[in-house]
């Protein structure tokens, strides 16, 4: 059997990055929800 997660940091920063986030209105609602919350890192990468 095959290892089936490959992990790639480019094509995650380029789903979850924070650019990725604020691009959009859901994505800005998510790190605004996360500061409120007090996370020390926002998105991940």
């Amino acid at each position: 059997m095959s290892q089936t997660y490959q992990p790639k940091k480019r094509k995650r920063a380029k789903a979850h990055g924070f650019l990725a986030r604020t691009a959009t209105k859901g994505g800005k609602k998510v790190i605004k929800r996360r500061a409120q919350k007090g996370r020390k890192k926002l998105t991940t990468v």
